[in-house]
């Protein structure tokens, strides 16, 4: 979790500067709102949760000696 917070603090910066250039090219300007940026982070939380949940369950079922018979 600690990688995809990193990333997301690297990440917002780069989109609000790119999404703030774009969007001043329309007629009818509108403002990028806090929420936003931060219902962002939610999924990008549930989508890494959900990835390594199942990566580890995955990995306590599996059986180690066909591990190492392909090794």
């Amino acid at each position: 979790m600690k990688l995809v917070f990193i990333a997301y603090l690297i990440g917002v910066p780069i989109a609000w500067f790119a999404m703030n250039e774009w969007l001043q090219d329309f007629a009818y300007k509108t403002d990028i709102n806090a929420t936003y940026i931060l219902g962002a982070l939610v999924p990008a939380f549930l989508i890494a949760l959900v990835t390594v949940s199942y990566q580890s369950v995955k990995a306590a079922l599996s059986d180690p000696v066909k591990a190492l018979r392909t090794e």
